[in-house]
């Protein structure tokens, strides 16, 4: 829970000129407390001001899959590496088609791209997604606010050509509702069923084909990151996604060997409603299930345990978790805003990972069946390919479960 200092932090008010626009100020990131963030802005402009819950991601690398990652619908992202751009944006590095963010804060202006694999500058980027950035901001103190002070919700507004409506942005970003309840995952998931075979990306070859596999899984999409089923693919797997809402038995009439609950944004309680029936059958059914965040988290709800939103949450390719079954320590890529309660995990539910960062839990099992999850990503997009070993276990168990 917040203490006093971090209430106090989030209803503070603005210093008495920040309302006041700098010379060659045309954008602006207003917080619901009416704290100003002047900058040039980027990409979209704005018309209306664009609003979502001001986040910040630590990643130095792959800011492009950042950006298409679904599980910021609803979301502003801060990068703390000042850096942003520089490599351009190119057709590989996408982990959906469109994204499904809000916008972005960015510390330095957009340069050139010096990259060779660059296919469009991301200025242009951002423009052709209708996506409004704001350049030039103390991305620092705007951090610190977010650590200090908790989740934020924020609008950006872009005016190219005239002053920016702080009032209308404030009053936008005020009137916001809260992540804490909403099911995004209905707004990210497929529309319908479809066979994923791409596999994993090589410099001499790009993406692969899985052609020759040997087990079936299906991925249940509550905004699902397309590496996470190239690494599937790539381990020999048929993928067939199908839309979140999908109910048990219809997933169950595709003969799946294995079942796989995906990563997603928004409220896992609120996207629970309707998916946590369809993730009690499965489970009952004894085949193996293996979830990734989103999917962790409505696993967790399924076996009864409860979740909670997150002082300010874990965004970046850098967090350490220990695998408590192993003793061993990885580096991984997080993007999460609600977390497992640890006190309310049911008998035969057992901790496997956790947060070497705060202690919140990273993984989870259950006892006597091939059912298990984590909070982290180990598809790695971006990030360390340390927790690579998760897919193999899955795959394991599924080979376990035929030979059985």
């Amino acid at each position: 829970m917040p203490n006093a200092a971090s209430q106090a932090a989030r209803t503070a008010k603005p210093r008495q000129n920040e309302t006041r626009r700098p010379p060659g100020a045309d954008a602006a990131l207003v917080l619901a407390d009416g704290t100003v963030f002047w900058g040039r802005g980027a990409g979209a402009p704005t018309g209306s001001p664009a609003t979502g819950e001001v986040c910040f991601n630590t990643s130095i690398t792959g800011y492009q899959e950042i950006l298409t990652d679904p599980s910021y619908a609803g979301q502003i992202i801060t990068f703390t590496f000042p850096h942003i751009g520089n490599v351009g944006t190119n057709l590989e590095d996408i982990e959906a088609t469109a994204p499904a963010l809000t916008g972005c804060v960015l510390a330095a202006d957009i340069t050139e791209p010096a990259n060779w694999r660059a296919a469009e500058h991301l200025d242009a980027w951002l423009k052709n997604h209708n996506l409004a950035a704001v350049t030039g901001i103390d991305t620092r103190r705007l951090t610190r606010r977010i650590q200090g002070g908790g989740f934020a919700n924020a609008a950006i507004i872009y005016t190219p050509g005239a002053a920016p409506d702080i009032e209308a942005a404030g009053a936008a970003a005020a009137a916001w509702p809260s992540l804490e309840g909403m099911d995004l995952a209905k707004d990210v998931t497929c529309d319908a069923l479809y066979d994923w075979n791409e596999s994993v990306w090589s410099i001499k070859h790009g993406y692969g084909t899985q052609l020759k596999p040997r087990r079936h899984v299906v991925a249940m999409d509550f905004g699902a990151k397309h590496n996470i089923l190239r690494c599937l693919a790539g381990l020999g797997c048929r993928v067939t996604v199908v839309p979140a809402a999908t109910p048990a038995a219809n997933i169950l009439a595709l003969g799946p060997d294995g079942i796989f609950l995906s990563n997603g944004p928004g409220d896992p309680a609120a996207t629970g409603v309707y998916a946590v029936p369809a993730i009690k059958a499965l489970v009952a059914s004894g085949v193996p299930v293996f979830g990734i965040c989103l999917g962790h988290q409505m696993l967790a709800l399924a076996l009864g345990a409860t979740t909670t939103k997150m002082h300010h949450g874990h965004r970046g390719a850098n967090h350490p978790v220990k695998d408590l079954e192993t003793g061993k320590v990885e580096i991984t890529s997080q993007n999460h805003g609600f977390v497992v309660e640890r006190g309310s995990l049911p008998e035969g539910v057992v901790e496997t990972h956790t947060s070497l960062f705060d202690g919140t839990v990273e993984g989870i099992k259950l006892e006597g069946k091939p059912v298990f999850s984590v909070q982290h990503h180990p598809e790695a997009s971006p990030g360390p390919q340390d927790s690579h070993y998760l897919f193999d276990r899955f795959v394991a168990m599924m080979e376990r479960e035929e030979e059985g």
